[in-house]
């Protein structure tokens, strides 16, 4: 055990030094954890203890999937609809189909390009969820759909994984089908049974005492793992279940919480390990076809997800943002080539060329997640392609409009009372065509568009509007609209929502007359504000100046940081 403890204990020093000049250069700190893997891998694997390295690894990865599962509430897809299910089967379809082929021309086996096929189908709920998160994006409509995406894609990986979990060299198709899937199959039901009918009022009872609610949560995790187990199924997808279900539970938010901080630790032993599964004496031997199966994740995947979403009639930048978010493969492509690996269907060399393709799409594609609006920017013509023309052929814009309303969420629900109670002609403009369809029924004006679509703006009568309020929370998009409005309106009242106190004091630099910040002045706040103060852009003066005073105050105190997403 000494020797493990002290293995342990320069794994993660080194991971800290070197994670810490990688951020010097403000580069995301995930990137740290990788290099830190390869370069500690000849170390790792010389060592004698490399069975319990592995042990601690794979325990590690069950745990971060225990974690993964409690964000995937199910009940999203239903929040979002069937875009996400729709997009979600078809993407790993159409990606399967490619990546199989792919295999097959570069000469593996079939069984070979199967796995393939199947590896590049899958994004990273790790990264995801932990790059929106850190984004505040995880309430955007492309973070939803992703997420509901996500939600798809590990169903679909339970499932593969249960199937081939069951494979056995003595068994036929359908004796595996009935002894293996169909009982993993009846053991999610059950489980989920107990989930919705039990675990409520076990929970409930639990939650007075918040110890017991965090020993609760990790027996859970490794209880149904070891129930998996002894089922002939992996502990992964015992610890994915098992999220999954208690992700229903009205505490699974506190419970997340509560082991935030394991969270963070398994997450950086995770990439670790991960990098360390790369010894530079093997690359020239995989480089080439990593880099094929890189390019199949980062440009072809996306492409497919963004022609499926242009479908559904969504904006061009949704579908741009959804797809270089699921831009990568997924630690389920891991997991899974192992359990192929296990089973002699695959060869050592296609799990590390598979490994290497993680470690490229993971580090690329979390650039172009955090750049994404940057690169939205420099390829909006091209993504023209990706947006349904009819549906800018159907804009009805009036010639002029007293008030514009930029994203109908729950903070727009209550600012659109308040400019119906002021008698005032108003449009609601929101990049969720469900929305405007539900707003369309209702008979409420509204009008289907991206507020960082310089040509929506064009279209709109800007230069009437007295008053124009945005509840979006991306900053970027924010200042646009500022710019805009002040640039072809100087008299035109801009209400804008901002996340941070220092994202707010900005718009105010920028023109603003009103930021709402939800953590400190919520959107019924506002409401009253627009019923009292009306059009008149004299009155919002004081406003302004009170709330620049609170905000500095905030600044000053330090508390900026404990109020942010």
């Amino acid at each position: 055990m000494e020797p493990v403890f002290f293995q342990l204990a320069l794994i993660l020093f080194a991971a800290f030094v070197i994670s810490y000049i990688i951020r010097i250069f403000n580069q995301p700190i995930i990137i740290g954890y990788i290099i830190a893997g390869i370069l500690l891998g000849p170390f790792i694997f010389k060592s004698a203890s490399i069975e319990m390295i592995h042990f601690f690894s794979e325990l590690g990865i069950a745990f971060l999937l225990f974690i993964v599962g409690l964000h995937l509430n199910p009940k999203v897809i239903r929040e979002i609809g069937g875009s996400s299910l729709i997009v979600g089967i078809f993407q790993i379809f159409f990606t399967f189909c490619i990546g199989f082929l792919i295999g097959y021309l570069l000469k593996f086996d079939i069984i070979s390009s199967f796995y393939i096929g199947v590896a590049l189908s899958f994004s990273s709920t790790i990264i995801i969820m932990k790059l929106l998160s850190d984004q505040s994006q995880l309430d955007s409509l492309f973070g939803k759909i992703s997420i509901g995406i996500l939600i798809v894609q590990d169903l679909v990986a339970v499932g593969l994984l249960m199937f081939i979990s069951s494979m056995k060299d003595s068994v036929s198709f359908y004796n595996l089908a009935l002894s293996g899937l169909i009982e993993g199959l009846g053991l999610i039901l059950f489980l989920f049974l107990t989930g919705m009918f039990i675990l409520p009022k076990l929970t409930q009872s639990i939650a007075k005492n918040q110890e017991l609610l965090f020993l609760f949560s990790i027996s859970w995790a490794f209880l149904i793992s070891a129930l998996f187990a002894w089922r002939g199924f992996s502990i992964e997808i015992g610890a994915l279940v098992a999220g999954v279900v208690l992700s229903i539970s009205p505490y699974a938010t506190e419970i997340s919480s509560k082991i935030r901080p394991l969270r963070d630790f398994f997450l950086i032993i995770f990439f670790i390990i991960l990098g360390s599964g790369i010894q530079v004496s093997n690359i020239n031997s995989i480089i080439t076809n990593a880099v094929i199966f890189s390019l199949i994740a980062l440009i072809i995947k996306p492409l497919i997800i963004m022609s499926l979403m242009a479908m559904g009639g969504y904006t061009k930048r949704t579908n741009f943002l959804t797809g270089t978010t699921l831009a990568q493969i997924s630690e389920f492509s891991i997991i899974i080539l192992a359990l192929g690996l296990s089973l002699n269907h695959i060869s050592s060399e296609l799990v590390s060329t598979i490994t290497l393709t993680l470690l490229i799409t993971t580090t690329l594609s979390t650039y172009m997640i955090i750049y994404s609006n940057q690169f939205y920017r420099k390829m909006m013509g091209f993504l023209v392609l990706f947006e349904k023309k009819n549906i800018k052929e159907k804009r009805k814009i009036a010639k002029k409009y007293d008030v514009i309303l930029f994203g109908y969420n729950r903070i727009g629900y209550n600012i659109l009372r308040a400019i119906r109670r002021i008698k005032k002609k108003y449009l609601i403009v929101d990049f969720n065509p469900d929305t405007i369809n539900n707003l369309n029924k209702l008979r409420i004006p509204a009008l289907y568009g991206d507020v960082y679509d310089p040509d929506l703006l064009d279209e709109l009568p800007l230069n009437k509007v007295e008053l124009v309020v945005s509840t979006v929370p991306d900053f970027e998009t924010n200042v646009l609209l500022v710019d805009t409005v002040k640039g072809i309106n100087p008299k035109a009242i801009v209400i804008l929502r901002a996340h941070s106190v220092k994202d707010a004091l900005d718009l105010y630099k920028k023109g603003a007359d009103y930021v709402l910040t939800p953590h400190f002045l919520g959107g019924e706040y506002l409401a009253n504000m627009i019923s009292k103060l009306k059009t008149n852009n004299k009155k919002y003066t004081p406003e302004k100046q009170k709330h620049l005073k609170m905000l500095e105050e905030i600044l000053e105190k330090g508390l900026q940081n404990n109020h942010q997403k």
